[in-house]
């Protein structure tokens, strides 16, 4: 764990710079969510016990099971009888699969499954000149990373407008309070049925727009990419999924925990894979977002940033090998 936090503390650098010194970066704190969560030490399972590490017949997956959905999925995933242990089922099925064989069958039923050590790290991203230079922040994001995107740049000094859907509201404000204090104190609220013109009259004024969603999920409210940068020729897109904005990547399904052992963020005590921390991928991802968002905006660059979780923790995995 040194080590990781020596690579969050030299990207936290990397981020204060970008800043201009306006931001106080604590690398520690930036990996934590504990003042709300009784969390576990990080091993076999998370910290929060709702992803585990599992052995196939050829390697490790992890699986992360904290919505009643994916629970739900276990028998049709595994083969396993309805009133079976949903962990027991899983470990049973994969100890006689490949590690190939149950995420490409977790992906069919979008459950947050990945072999550890799949994703390649963070490419460099593409942009174009003439980023608009007025506008504000505004963040259609939910959970940890796209919202702590946000947060770090309310930090720097932008004006970040966390929307809130009144049908499908971000689960962070009860389950875990002090966090959402952390993560959106500093920004305006607004809440709102999501509504395409509605919400195409919020991004043509903008100029960051922080989402979270699928693509094709976001596609039903309009925010595809054409029309998003019709709306807005000059506007910075920073799209948060778990692995990635376009091709087959962009219809599966993440979280934190599973992201990061995709990336390989792992630790490896006698040849097999354990956790690291609570859910990496995700404070990981909001810092490294929200630093090539300021680096793109110092250079007066526009377009769509693709930040992945996967991806970007094989990034910081990268750094530790």
């Amino acid at each position: 764990m040194s080590r990781l936090l020596d690579a969050v503390a030299a990207a936290g650098d990397r981020l204060v710079a970008a800043s201009q010194n306006a931001i106080v970066f604590d690398p520690r704190r930036a990996l934590s969510r504990a003042d709300d969560l009784a969390l576990g030490e990080p091993g076999l399972w998370s910290p929060n016990r709702h992803c585990r590490l599992v052995r196939c017949r050829d390697g490790w997956i992890a699986i992360s099971l904290a919505r009643e959905e994916d629970r739900d999925l276990v028998p049709a995933w595994t083969g396993a009888d309805f009133d079976e242990n949903p962990w027991q089922a899983i470990v049973a099925s994969a100890a006689n699969r490949t590690a190939s064989e149950m995420v490409e069958a977790a992906i069919l039923l979008h459950m947050p499954a990945a072999r550890v050590g799949e994703a390649a790290p963070l490419a460099r991203q593409p942009l174009t000149d003439g980023a608009r230079v007025d506008g504000g922040v505004l963040d259609l994001s939910a959970l940890w990373a796209g919202p702590y995107c946000g947060a770090l740049l309310a930090e720097a000094g932008h004006d970040v407008m966390k929307v809130e859907s009144t049908t499908r509201p971000d689960p962070t404000p009860i389950h875990t309070p002090g966090l959402d204090a952390r993560l959106n104190g500093r920004k305006r609220r607004l809440r709102m049925t999501l509504e395409p013109s509605e919400l195409g009259a919020l991004i043509g004024a903008a100029k960051v727009l922080i989402t979270s969603g699928r693509p094709h999920a976001l596609a039903r409210l309009g925010l595809d990419e054409r029309r998003v940068f019709a709306l807005n020729p000059g506007l910075l897109w920073i799209a948060i999924t778990a692995h990635g904005w376009r091709g087959e990547a962009a219809m599966r399904v993440g979280f934190g925990d599973d992201c990061a052992a995709a990336g390989g963020l792992v630790g490896w005590p006698e040849g097999e894979p354990r956790f690291l921390g609570d859910a990496l991928a995700d404070p990981l991802t909001g810092l490294t977002a929200a630093t090539l968002a300021l680096e793109a905006l110092a250079a007066g660059q526009c377009g769509l940033l693709d930040v992945p979780l996967a991806p970007t923790a094989a990034r910081f995995a990268a750094a530790l090998a």
